[in-house]
């Protein structure tokens, strides 16, 4: 069924450079190909959320063979805002992740560690992350995360956020993931980084990646100032060491992706946003070459 699916060619047989569809938000999917067609991007990272286009293969698979580019890889719907996407079972939706990836002919899927209170995904993630990879060659890149503020989690007039406001305060941080933010300390077989994460998290990017080792299989390039929220900047434009993780992985012999995750929301129109891309694309294939 992937036959006839686009497949990616790097420039000079580099680092294959993609541009997740999140990076154009709030334009849609179709944008997002059409940006990674005329800015020379070499594919595609599909963010399975709320738009219905995101979440149809055949939908997707039209538009890699309009536009002439390739998915990379597919972020299974585990954000806040897409829990229920794909139904309510996290298990069955990390699942069928795996399966669009190989239909769309994609070899990674991103993935976030379960929330805390997904107890049974939580239990048997690990074993699920290494069934799946045992029988498909799909590889389950599970992302590093950040805390998360109970606000952000529960809203400013739960009961449940009066209750920490009174124990912490408004910002007091949670550790929303089981076992925690850092998927290293669990061990997985492959692994996503995220730079605006560990802006987030105060987490040094060159020690992950050290950590993360030969599993480092997937980057998302973006920057950060080392706000309480999730900034996804353009790189250059925070405090993380983007450049220097980009040199690692040309040092370490990486093979992924390295895949452009920026926030362009304030971008007033079309040729802003494209800007905003076209500097993070020019960004990753200096760092890169």
């Amino acid at each position: 069924m992937a036959g006839n699916t686009p497949v990616a060619r790097p420039r000079d047989g580099g680092i294959e450079v993609g541009l997740s569809t999140a990076s154009v938000y709030p334009q849609n999917t179709e944008a997002a190909f059409r940006y990674a067609a005329e800015l020379g991007y070499d594919g595609i990272e599909l963010m399975v959320w709320a738009e219905p286009a995101s979440q149809s293969v055949d939908i997707v698979r039209g538009y890699s063979r309009k536009y002439s580019v390739p998915v990379l890889a597919v972020h299974a719907p585990c954000l806040l805002i897409s829990q229920r996407v794909w139904g309510a079972d996290p298990v069955a939706k990390l699942a069928r992740s795996v399966r669009t990836a190989e239909v769309l002919g994609a070899d990674t899927v991103v993935v976030h560690p379960p929330f805390r209170w997904q107890r049974r995904y939580a239990e048997g993630f690990a074993e699920q992350v290494a069934g799946l990879e045992r029988q498909s060659s799909v590889a389950v890149a599970v992302e590093n995360m950040f805390p998360m503020r109970a606000d952000k989690l529960f809203g400013r007039r739960s009961g449940d956020i009066r209750r920490l406001e009174r124990r912490g305060g408004p910002g007091l941080a949670l550790t929303a993931f089981s076992p925690g933010y850092d998927p290293t300390v669990t061990g997985f077989q492959h692994y996503t980084l995220d730079l605006s994460h560990t802006a987030t998290a105060g987490t040094d990017p060159l020690d992950l990646v050290e950590r993360m080792g030969e599993g480092l299989v997937h980057l998302h390039l973006a920057d950060g100032r080392g706000a309480a929220h999730d900034e996804h900047l353009v790189p250059g434009e925070g405090t993380q060491p983007c450049a220097e993780v980009c040199a690692a992985l040309v040092g370490n012999g990486f093979t992924g992706h390295v895949v452009a995750e920026i926030n362009t929301q304030e971008a007033r129109t079309t040729a802003a946003r494209a800007a905003m891309l076209t500097r993070t694309l020019d960004f990753a294939r200096a760092q890169l070459c």
